[in-house]
């Protein structure tokens, strides 16, 4: 088993020593710093359509972390969306909506606090839209899985804990051109939108969250889709 790994991430800024406690408080998974090991996704996070940015590098030893991996079989897509409504703003539009925030946060959801470091998607652009579908009832939990595997969607590693911080080492930076990686990032989502309207063509006789919350379905059922990265 490895002990090091190379992550990025990627800013508007340069970062030379991320520092524990600063952040949004709304982002995936909480308060962190949001990295991945994709050094061109980094790239096409860090840029706007008017301005470069960096991809920062940093060495994190993770011989002694604790580590949740949302994309491993032990956990299923309504972990990671439960995680997502606990820390994410979204517009729930009906009482069903409603209902399924908080029967997801009691039955799937999982105290990301507990670790110093989080794998999972990221819910950016268009797969932030899926998850509001979901919970407001629109689509199936097998059309939403079928989703966020769309455009190639980039899993990021986020450092929690303030023991996690100390072990990241600073290791350089590359410059992400606007020009290049924001018409990357377009493409990807635009490829996305795509395919997902193609999914909706398809009808589903799958699971809606309104019958996930009447059947009192838990993590252990079957009919949830696990392990949503290959």
């Amino acid at each position: 088993m490895e002990k090091q790994i190379k992550i990025y991430h990627g800013s508007e800024k340069n970062i030379i020593k991320p520092i524990f406690g600063e952040g949004k408080k709304n982002n995936d998974f909480g308060l962190g710093f949001y990295c991945t090991k994709d050094i061109n996704l980094a790239k096409e996070w860090a840029v706007s359509s008017l301005k470069d940015g960096f991809a920062n590098k940093y060495i994190l030893n993770i011989e002694y972390l604790k580590i949740l991996n949302l994309n491993s079989s032990e956990y299923t897509i309504l972990n990671w969306i439960a995680i997502l409504v606990e820390h994410r703003l979204f517009s729930l539009k009906s009482p069903v909506a409603q209902r399924a925030k908080k029967y997801l946060i009691d039955n799937f959801g999982i105290n990301v606090n507990a670790f110093d470091v989080i794998i999972g998607y990221r819910a950016d652009d268009s797969y932030f839209d899926y998850a509001e579908s979901f919970l407001n009832n629109s689509i199936t939990v097998e059309q939403l899985a079928k989703a966020m595997k769309l455009g190639k969607l980039g899993e990021q590693i986020v450092i929690k804990s303030q023991y996690a911080f100390s072990c990241l080492t600073y290791d350089g930076f590359e410059i992400a051109k606007k020009e290049e990686f924001y018409e990357y990032r377009k493409v990807r989502n635009d490829n996305a939108n795509k395919m997902y309207l193609d999914i909706l063509e398809d009808e589903s006789d799958g699971l809606y969250i309104q019958d996930i919350i009447r059947l009192e379905i838990k993590n252990n059922d079957t009919r949830i889709p696990r392990n949503i990265s290959k």
